[in-house]
């Protein structure tokens, strides 16, 4: 039985034969790359936000393709019901006693790898038919209570720039993920490559790397990963630091409501999950500044000082780390 240093070189590798897969399909998108895997073996979801065209969608399918895992699409519309994602009940009739009875039919939810494709495109209502799910891995139908396959992710897509026909997700929503991530747009060789790669016939086969056992066995390997008390303070230190009427006048100045206490175990989880990854055996305050604005930026919410001065969360959270000692 391999013990948690092997284990450790063993996700190393497995992380990265993950990425020449994904190479195979996706130019760039590196840092994004790796912010997927740091969450997914933190057992966290994962909000994608950018503009379309940026392969949001594509680099989420590609990255199911590489773990043995089940993968669902759930494409967000307007019309879109909650049992349209966790199921319903149907009505059967015994054909030979007449008898009917009920019985659930399980949504797309029923995955390992969910695609929640323009997340915002649909009510509150349906959205909401996420949080128990995402939360508890658990689905509630009809008063009765069935459990998600193990390991369970969402991974979420959202357009930033239309406004029409979309609807902003509740705080509630948003806290559920683990990481908020922006994509950018590629660099100019980058964007050479896509077109080159995209514009012919080129149809690569992306292999499978990693099981779902696998995935459960190195999850389970980062929660063990020991954290220093230096870095829990600082992470704590810096998740109080955003609450305003107890801190500088900066963030009383800028900020409504800041992050809560979920804020703080994701960094912990994120910086032990990234620490991992590159091979080593206990995170660093430098881990914690490296998961800090995508785990913060949607828990904090900033007031209209910071609208009309157009200061972003992201720059508030740099502000308030450069602060801290």
């Amino acid at each position: 039985m391999l013990n948690d240093k092997e284990k450790i070189a063993e996700l190393q590798q497995a992380i990265k034969s993950i990425r020449t897969e994904l190479k195979k399909v996706i130019i760039g998108q590196d840092d994004i790359i790796e912010q997927l895997l740091v969450s997914l073996f933190a057992k966290g979801h994962c909000l994608l936000i950018g503009v379309p065209g940026l392969a949001k969608t594509l680099l989420i399918r590609t990255l199911s393709q590489t773990m043995e895992l089940k993968f669902n699409r759930i494409q967000f519309t307007p019309d879109l019901m909650p049992g349209d994602i966790s199921g319903t009940e149907v009505i059967e009739e015994n054909i030979s006693t007449g008898q009917k009875t009920f019985r659930f039919i399980a949504g797309p939810v029923f995955a390992n790898v969910v695609l929640a494709d323009e997340i915002n495109r649909t009510p509150p209502k349906t959205q909401s038919a996420l949080l128990q799910a995402m939360e508890e891995h658990e689905v509630t139908a009809a008063g009765k209570t069935y459990t998600l396959e193990e390991p369970f992710f969402v991974l979420a897509t959202q357009n930033p720039i239309e406004q029409e026909g979309t609807y902003p997700l509740p705080e509630a929503q948003l806290d559920r993920f683990m990481f908020n991530i922006w994509l950018d747009y590629p660099s100019k060789n980058e964007e050479i490559d896509i077109v080159r790669m995209t514009t012919t016939e080129y149809n690569p086969n992306v292999n499978s790397i990693i099981s779902a056992k696998e995935i459960l066995d190195f999850q389970s390997l980062i929660k063990r990963v020991p954290v220093a008390d230096n870095v829990l303070e600082y992470a704590v230190n810096l998740v109080r630091a955003t609450r305003p009427n107890n801190n500088s006048g900066y963030v009383n100045k800028y900020i409504s409501y800041g992050a809560g206490p979920r804020a703080s175990q994701y960094l912990i989880r994120g910086a032990k999950s990234l620490a991992a990854i590159q091979g080593r055996f206990t995170p660093e305050i430098e881990d914690i500044k490296a998961v800090a604005i995508p785990v913060m930026r949607h828990r904090i919410v900033a007031n209209f000082n910071a609208e009309a001065e157009n200061i972003s969360t992201s720059e508030i959270i740099t502000t308030i780390m450069n602060d801290i000692k």
